[in-house]
């Protein structure tokens, strides 16, 4: 590393520098399309990416760039500066390009809606502000804070420690792999996986070439599948040559055992609530009976599912046993524990899917599904193309809240049935951080962890929320 970008007293002011001139581009052009004074925006846009690296940067004093440490810390202190930026400049674009959006016309003497006192939005907004600042941001700030120290739950005492427990979550790059090699592995299978999805979801909703008919369903359908399969396992096995063997695997099973979950849940929850919409005799006391395992904590469904799946003594085994001779050892096989861990989840989040299935069920439109029948589409065309596209809004927001509920409160159900095992085959993101943080005592790791699961589901959602809006159907 060239000895300037060691050099403490000379690096903030780089950083500083080539910040202040990203921000003062991005908002240059920003102020030009929207007819703004070009030199206010680049004021403003220089002043703000100059102060955005010292967000993370200062309470860390730059120790990332420091000539002992490894590529891996550099990587991660760039990270973080680009992290910076976007918080510091995204959200200041937006406000000005509505603020520049809703300027008034020449001429224009109205003006909008305002509060007599400055003061009174201040007080209508303090019980909100004054809980997200003690809940919500304060732990948030603090835990960035410990994920920077050696820190232990039984000690006094703590040690600055820079991004260690981020860094060492990485494969040594003695393994035989190099860093950068493993990044751009990873990179490429993802920007690859985005371009043969979109490619195969195009293909879907095409007719054979030369011809004026659609591909079979088991061919449009099909082909994603396999490639969506294909691309997962690449990906992972990228991934765990990127981290650690343990946390690789943990990643792994996070992600499987949330796929399956959020995939069979949804699923299943539709075809029970489309049954359970029919006008049959007793159909209230039918929802409501499919609705109460919400009410229950992930920690029961786990204890109720230990007595189903128990190896030993458990009904399931007695079922199988007495009607094919044969038992399986659910709690006690890495192939199959996850299993039990994914039925249990599917059955404790069901009922929450089924409450809203049913709800959008009553707003889908009697006319469109009675032209359909008149167009000669039968029972299952008329769901595919009409009930499908309507439901979109309801299984977005499902599948937004069964992703939230597989990362983070799958928890109690996997201690309860499994405690991670057997051989760690259960062991997801969130119990690996309790097992650091609680068992093991090592709340500094546990605490970057967590940081690590936070940001991997806000940009799952945040990909949800922008790949989302063209599948998505809001109205007739």
């Amino acid at each position: 590393m060239p000895s300037f970008l060691t050099d403490l007293t000379v690096l903030p002011i780089l950083i500083s520098a080539v910040a202040a001139i990203i921000g003062a581009a991005l908002f240059y052009v920003t102020y030009r399309r929207l007819h703004g004074n070009p030199l206010v925006g680049i004021a403003l846009g220089g002043v703000a990416g100059a102060v955005a690296p010292v967000l993370f940067m200062l309470p860390l004093n730059y120790c990332t760039f420091e000539a002992e440490r490894d590529p891996a810390d550099v990587l991660f202190g760039l990270v973080l500066i680009v992290v910076g930026l976007a918080i510091v400049l995204l959200p200041l674009r937006w406000i000005v390009s509505r603020l520049l959006q809703n300027a008034p016309l020449a001429g224009d003497t109205t003006s909008p809606g305002a509060f007599k006192s400055r003061l009174l939005p201040l007080f209508l907004l303090a019980p909100t502000l004054i809980i997200l600042a003690l809940f919500l941001y304060y732990p948030s700030l603090e835990t960035f804070r410990l994920s920077t120290l050696l820190a232990r739950l039984d000690a006094r005492r703590t040690a600055f420690i820079c991004v260690d427990n981020f860094t060492r979550l990485l494969r040594d790059p003695g393994d035989g792999q190099s860093l950068l090699t493993l990044i751009g592995i990873a990179v490429g299978l993802l920007i690859a996986g985005v371009l043969v999805l979109r490619f195969a979801a195009h293909f879907t909703d095409q007719p054979l070439i030369g011809t004026k008919r659609r591909a079979p369903v088991a061919l449009r359908y099909g082909v994603p599948l396999i490639i969506g399969v294909v691309l997962y396992s690449l990906l992972f096995d990228a991934a765990s040559g990127f981290f650690s063997e343990d946390y690789g695997r943990s990643l792994l099973v996070t992600f499987g055992i949330s796929i399956a979950i959020v995939v069979i849940g949804l699923s299943l929850s539709l075809l029970i609530a489309t049954m359970a919409y029919q006008p049959i005799t007793g159909a209230k006391i039918y929802r409501t009976l499919l609705i109460w395992p919400y009410a229950i904590s992930p920690v029961v469904a786990g204890a109720i599912f230990l007595l189903l799946f128990n190896p030993s003594g458990g009904i399931i085994n007695y079922f199988l046993r007495g009607a094919f001779g044969f038992t399986i050892p659910w709690l006690n096989d890495p192939a199959a524990a996850p299993w039990a861990i994914i039925l249990a989840s599917v059955w404790k989040s069901m009922g929450f899917n089924i409450l809203f299935y049913l709800a959008g069920l009553q707003n889908v439109p009697k006319d469109l599904l009675e032209a359909g029948g008149i167009d000669g589409a039968n029972a299952f065309q008329r769901f595919r193309h009409i009930v499908i596209p309507m439901l979109s809004p309801i299984t977005f927001f499902l599948i937004i809240t069964n992703m939230t509920y597989a990362f983070f409160e799958s928890f109690g159900t996997v201690d309860t049935l499994t405690n991670g095992g057997p051989l760690n085959s259960t062991s997801t993101l969130m119990y690996e951080i309790y097992e650091i943080g609680i068992q093991n005592s090592d709340l500094g790791k546990a605490a970057a962890q967590s940081i690590i699961l936070f940001v991997m589901v806000i940009g799952l959602t945040v990909i949800q929320f922008r790949s989302a809006d063209s599948r998505v159907t809001y109205g007739a």
